[in-house]
């Protein structure tokens, strides 16, 4: 396991994925707008946080393993809300140019895929392109 998040560690370094991301850096996290916070609290334990804004409940994610697919793109698998009655698996893929992320594939375990070639299925819309702050 200490290898496996070592990895992570260093897929993340790698794609520049620490940090804070959003549409907009100067405004206020929102629908929107979402804050992405991606950090690593202690050595080999590396977390997303989603902010949506005040009077919505954070999306968290446990970052389990990371592996780059190219020069641009980056898959993860995680546990969303880990540690609650809903935690669920996920299978992401990040699309990185330029110092921007953008999520082109969601899949959780034995579910439906819910982000599929950069479209959000649901809503039929494109996924956000975040930029890096700060």
């Amino acid at each position: 396991m200490a290898a496996a998040t070592a990895a992570v560690e260093d897929v993340f370094k790698q794609f520049g994925l620490f940090g804070v991301w959003a549409l907009d850096c100067a405004k206020g996290a929102a629908p929107d707008n979402p804050h992405v916070r991606v950090t690593m609290p202690s050595p080999g334990l590396v977390f997303e946080e989603h902010d949506l804004g005040p009077g919505y409940a954070v999306n968290r994610y446990s970052i389990l393993s990371a592996e780059g697919l190219s020069q641009t793109r980056v898959s993860v698998k995680v546990i969303f809300q880990p540690g609650a009655a809903g935690e669920e698996r996920q299978t992401l893929v990040f699309d990185m140019r330029g110092g921007t992320r953008r999520t082109l594939f969601n899949q959780a375990e034995g579910g439906p895929v819910r982000v599929k070639d950069g479209i959000a299925l649901a809503r039929g819309s494109k996924t956000p392109t975040l930029k890096k702050c700060g």
